[in-house]
């Protein structure tokens, strides 16, 4: 950065700004900068000689550089000052005007938020604040930049919910009037960023339900999320629940690890129990069967936030599994890790765990922990969970039989499989081709007795 400083003035820009001022460690963060008084191919000239430049945003006036340090890459995205505005369906594009002349503060003017809307001289350590971010960190508070920042993106409302959920700072009065006023602009915005703002809020955000109860108040959790809107104010009466069903969604969103799937999991788990709650006699409620509509219901909500299939099935898996009991037999165990997965069954503890917690009535989870010792316990006996786990595969099942690769395959190592689930002991070649055997002769006879039915 020295040879630019010679011909321009760098700042740091960004959240790193942010962060520095409220004593947090920035030595992992990313960095970014801000150049004026020298011309983007200027800049581009006085980068090369010192490292990797590439020109993804020119159209932007950014610039990405790469250095190599003890062999490992450090990038940091590298701008000129700008003014811009969101264009298009969905608010996908933006309307840039670039110009290196630009004073430092038109650039700053142009964020979301005044925390996020200050910069740090890199020659004098000069803190650039036109609007009196340092105050509001020192307030512990999120305020708008201008009164038309949530029109120009909508997306900045949710941004705010993330902010104020990961940063545990309350949102300005007329910020927050402005967020509940506009927030029926969400749904302008594309999925893959309203997606990318959740993710952020329930992995890097110690309790996310500081951002859902905020999405409650201002509208955006029905403009986003309806399905879970459903949820407030439903009870839950008897002996397990403290909260209502959505105050005990985002409370076990809280307690569980911050990985994406679990936490996603645990904001759905119980997704479908408006509609599943019947009362009782005794003043209670059930719910039953809200696990299995549950599962189907995460395809249908992570679908039209377009995530992975991936992702939208292992968190449907654990919706649909999280009602599991730990009082069973070893056979059950073995069948319930086969079921999950053997990467997803503790992710479905972690789950059962928060569970308890955020129900509210000082339940334990000892059960739990007994539960993951036994599936532990199991696993280093390397039972078979899959057909990659058998003693014999589909080649040897077509080689014995003289059959072509197809559903009969299929259908032998499916119930090889059931059987040494049952009794792992008979996970043997040996073993395996006599119930194959056995089980082959039981469909042929099966087929006959259909053909002889089919003729007469």
């Amino acid at each position: 950065m020295q040879a630019i400083g010679r011909s321009g003035r760098v700042y740091e820009v960004g959240g790193v700004v942010r962060d520095r001022l409220m004593g947090m460690d920035v030595s992992s963060k990313d960095r970014d900068y801000l150049v004026t008084g020298i011309s983007y191919d200027d800049l581009t000239s006085l980068l090369r000689p010192h490292g990797n430049v590439e020109l993804v945003g020119r159209s932007f006036g950014v610039i990405k550089f790469t250095q190599f340090h003890h062999g490992q890459p450090h990038t940091f995205d590298i701008a000129l000052p700008r003014k811009e505005h969101s264009t298009g369906v969905g608010h996908r594009d933006f309307a840039i005007n670039f110009d290196p002349n630009l004073p430092v503060e038109d650039d700053l003017m142009r964020r979301d938020f005044t925390i996020n809307a200050m910069a740090l001289a890199l020659d004098d350590q000069t803190l650039v604040d036109p609007l009196g971010g340092r105050e509001d960190i020192a307030r512990r508070q999120l305020r708008m930049t201008s009164e038309r920042s949530f029109e120009e993106d909508p997306l900045r409302m949710l941004r705010a919910m993330q902010f104020a959920a990961r940063l545990d700072f309350t949102i300005e009065e007329r910020t927050l009037e402005a967020i509940t006023r506009n927030a029926g602009l969400i749904q302008s915005v594309s999925p893959e960023r309203i997606a990318e703002e959740l993710n952020k809020m329930l992995t890097l955000a110690a309790k996310p339900s500081i951002g859902f109860r905020l999405m409650e108040q201002t509208g955006l959790l029905r403009a986003i999320l309806p399905e879970l809107s459903l949820c407030v104010g439903v009870d839950q009466p008897g002996p397990y629940h403290a909260h209502d069903v959505f105050e005990h969604t985002i409370r076990v969103v809280d307690a569980t690890p911050p990985r994406l799937r679990v936490r996603l999991a645990a904001l759905f788990h119980d997704i479908r129990k408006p509609q599943a709650k019947r009362p009782t006699d005794d003043g209670r409620a059930t719910f039953y069967g809200h696990e299995a509509t549950g599962a189907r219901t995460v395809h249908d909500v992570l679908a039209r936030l377009r995530y992975s299939r991936e992702i939208t099935n292992d968190v449907s898996t654990l919706v649909g599994r999280h009602m599991f009991t730990t009082d069973v037999t070893d056979k059950g165990l073995r069948r319930l890790v086969k079921k999950v997965g053997v990467d997803l069954i503790f992710d479905l503890l972690d789950l059962r765990r928060a569970d308890v917690i955020g129900q509210g009535m000082g339940g334990r989870t000892d059960d739990v922990d007994q539960f993951e010792a036994a599936i532990r316990a199991e696993l280093e006996k390397k039972p078979p969970f899959g057909y990659s786990d058998l003693a014999i595969s589909g080649h040897d099942i077509m080689t014995l039989f003289g059959i072509e690769p197809g559903p009969m395959v299929g259908s032998i190592l499916a119930h090889l499989l059931d059987k040494a689930l049952d009794d792992p002991s008979i996970n043997t070649p040996e073993s395996l081709t006599a119930l194959a055997r056995q089980y082959f002769e039981e469909i042929k006879k099966r087929d006959m007795t259909y053909n002889r039915k089919g003729t007469d």
